[in-house]
This record gives C-alpha cells, structure tokens and sequence, in this order.
C-alpha cells in the first residue's frame, strides 16, 4: 500500500481557510446587494478609481499583459503551467484541484454577474464580481497551499504565505482590470473575496473525494 497523497488543503490551515472562506463569502453577498442593478461607480468607486484608471504607457500596456493571463488563451496557458508542474512533482490530487479551483472561481463569477446585474460601460457589460480577478488569485491560492503542505508550514506561516499571495495576485490583476476601465474597484474586490470563498470549499471537496476514493479501492 503506498503513502497516502498529501492533502491540499493542509490540516493546520483548514480552521482559518473556513473563516476566511465565510467573511469572504458574507462580503461577496454584502457587496452584490449594494451595488445590484447599477451602472455607475459606488462612493468607494469614485474615490479610488481616479488614481487609476486610464493608465497611461507604458502601464497600459503592462496592464494589458496582465489582464491577458485572465483571459481564456491566458489562463488556460497558466493553469496549464501549474498542472504540469503538479504532475512533475508527482501530486495528482494537487493537479486536480488547480484545475477544479480556478474552474470553481471562473463559474462562480460567471454566474453571480447577472443575477447582480451590475454594468459598466453599457447594458451588456455585466461587471460584478471580476471573474479575471478571481482566477488570477484562485491559482495564487492553490500555489500558496501547495507550498505550505509540501514544506509543512505552520499555522501563522502558511496563513501568512496563502493570504500574501491571494493579495498580490488580486492587486496585480484588479489594478490592471480598474486602469483599463473593465472594472468597478468594488467589482475586483468581489471577484477577489469570490476566490478567498471557493478555493477553500474546493480544496475540501478535493480532499474528501480523493480520500474517499482511496478508502474504497483498499
């Protein structure tokens, strides 16, 4: 019987992961009820969104690099990286879960957008929750939990690396998505609270399925 394949959502982070995953969960929630049926920036909106949108070059066109690796040929070349890196590394189960992480996120926002309704830039444009925002720091997440189960982190200092890296990746990509005008600052703070909410609750699932798959063949 081999050793069992290693959780990717590592036990000492799972109680702080679930707290995370509600307040983020109740700030996905708050913030879709305040700005449903709107076309037009919140105070919080018009206060930040000044001191960025409308980059000038070369931001922009640093911006637009960034903004492509939300897009599908872009994201589907970086989850690509991260699969095969797990594949290498001969963790499955940690595979599995980038791609059903950040496939949770994408559809996750994909589905909130038009039951809020929100829009920016005219009618078809539905903006709330910023699915790119929420993908970039899905795979941030899975990365983060990855490392700090395979160097068997503990508690403060995996919290530490997996909330550091939701905040880099969710600035970089939300900046990028406000100084391009496709976003609200409140839109990319949804789509970034709806990768703190699923990554988790994925990451269990993974777990549990994975685990239970194991118990059944032996």
């Amino acid at each position: 019987m081999g050793r069992p394949a290693p959780a990717v959502l590592p036990p000492p982070l799972r109680a702080r992961c679930g707290l995370i995953a509600a307040l983020a969960t109740l700030t996905v929630v708050v913030l879709g009820s305040l700005y449903a049926g709107h076309s037009r920036p919140g105070p919080v909106d018009a206060w930040l969104q000044p001191a960025v949108d409308g980059a000038p070059s070369p931001w922009r066109v640093t911006a637009s690099v960034i903004d492509f690796l939300g897009e599908p040929v872009g994201a589907a070349l970086l989850a690509g990286v991260a699969v095969t890196g797990c594949l290498l590394l001969r963790r499955p189960r940690a595979a599995v879960f980038a791609v059903a992480a950040t496939g949770a996120a994408v559809v996750a926002t994909t589905l909130l957008k038009p039951v809020v309704g929100r829009t920016i830039h005219g009618d078809g444009n539905l903006s709330y929750p910023s699915g790119h925002t929420a993908f970039l720091t899905a795979l941030a997440l899975v990365v983060a939990l990855s490392v700090t189960g395979r160097l068997r982190l503990g508690r403060t200092a995996g919290t530490v690396l997996v909330l550091a890296a939701a905040l880099v990746a969710g600035a970089a990509m939300g900046w990028a998505q406000v100084a391009l005008g496709a976003h609200y600052p409140t839109d990319v703070l949804g789509g970034w609270c709806t990768a703190l909410a699923v990554t988790p609750a994925t990451g269990w699932l993974v777990d549990k399925a994975a685990d239970a798959r194991r118990r059944h063949s032996t």
